[in-house]
This record gives structure tokens, sequence and C-alpha cells, in this order.
């Protein structure tokens, strides 16, 4: 190889490397913080009870399991923030349990996907049950490439777990009112998405509304 050409070789090597690292730099870059999601920005519910129980009774299988923990948060932890930040008791005789009965992360055919079903039961002091409500919901995603590592699936798992999470919180809070109206002491008031919901009702009344869910702004 002749000189000049060693020296053509080499100049080209220069020119390309800052481009291929300048196209490298231009990449949208990988979500590495995640706050842990809380709903005490939402209105409560509150129930016509002495108190409120949680109880998770949801367990994942293996594979399940395994990628729950690649999740940066539990499905399940998140679905029990939920209940604290928006069920309340107003101290009446009786009792409220909300229950988890599923909160899984699977992959299927390329897609991540996630579901959740909740149940909250009111029973009175002698624990007869005396209404229920129920609520699931699920949602996919492709999932990413596993080139790209942990950071790239922490990050989708984080945000497909956050738009379920914000599915439920509406899918409850209408079932609540649907099945459990006569326990409710209180209609939810404040706002959900921007719009104001909701007022002070007579007990017996229900009316929780149903809105968009969205955090409220830094």
């Amino acid at each position: 190889m002749t000189i000049e050409r060693r020296n053509f070789l080499a100049l080209a090597a220069l020119v390309i490397l800052p481009i291929g690292l300048s196209a490298c730099s231009g990449s949208a870059p990988v979500e590495t913080h995640f706050p842990p999601l809380n709903y005490s920005y939402l209105p409560p519910m509150t129930l016509k009870v002495a108190s409120v129980r949680i109880r998770n009774e949801y367990v994942p299988a293996p594979r399940t399991a395994s990628l729950i923990a690649e999740a940066p948060e539990a499905p399940a932890l998140i679905l029990e923030r939920m209940a604290h930040d928006r069920l309340m008791a107003n101290g009446s005789p009786g009792m409220a349990t909300f229950v988890i009965k599923r909160a899984s992360l699977n992959e299927v055919n390329g897609q991540l996907v996630s579901t959740m079903t909740v149940e909250l039961n009111v029973r009175t002091p002698d624990g007869q049950r005396v209404g229920y409500a129920d609520a699931s919901v699920s949602r996919s995603v492709t999932a990413p490439s596993q080139n790209g590592g942990k950071p790239v699936i922490r990050a989708a798992l984080y945000n497909l777990i956050k738009a379920t999470m914000a599915d439920m919180n509406v899918q409850f809070q209408y079932q609540v009112q649907k099945s459990l109206s006569d326990w409710l002491a209180y209609t939810p008031t404040g706002e959900i998405g921007g719009n104001v919901i909701g007022a002070p009702q007579n007990p017996g009344m229900g009316g929780i509304s149903t809105q968009p869910l969205s955090a409220p702004n830094p």
C-alpha cells in the first residue's frame, strides 16, 4: 500500500468517526428516572364504613414474576398506593376491603401486556358482605428490542404500567359509583384532567363522574 493511500484512509477514518458519534448522540435518550406513581392529587372516595383494608391476593407465575422484577415498581404495589390515596372511611359501622386479584406483566407474541383486576367489598360489622365493585383493565405495547438492554425494558414497563393505572383509576371510580353508590358518603370533588368534578351528596346518593386522568403539571 502506498504512503498516499495510507494517508487517505487515515484521513477518511478521522472524518467518518465524528459523523458516527454525532449520529449516536442525536438519538433519543433512554429514560432512567422513574418517580413513584401516586394518586394523592385525585379526589378521594369516602365510604360509609369504619375502616378500609387492602389485601393482595395475586401470586404471579415464575415467568411473570421475572418480568415484574424488571419494572421500576411492581404493579401490585402501585395498586395498593392507589387504594391508600383514593379510598377513605367516614367512621360508620362496617368495613371495606380492597382486593388485588391480578397485577400481571407478560410478554406475548412480541407485545408487553399489563393486566390488572381489583375488587372492593363492603361488609357489615358482623362480616356479612352487602356490596362489591370490581374493575379490570389491560394494555399492551410493542416490546422493545433486547439490544437496548435493561434500561430500555424498564422504561417501557414503567410507561405501560403508568398508562394502565390511568385506565384503572377511571374504571375503578366508575364501577364504585355504579355498584356501591349507597355506600358512598361523598362524591369525589376536585379536578381530573383539568375538569372540575363532583360535589357533596346526601347519604345514599352516588354520582362519581368519570373523566380523563392526568397528573398535575409540575
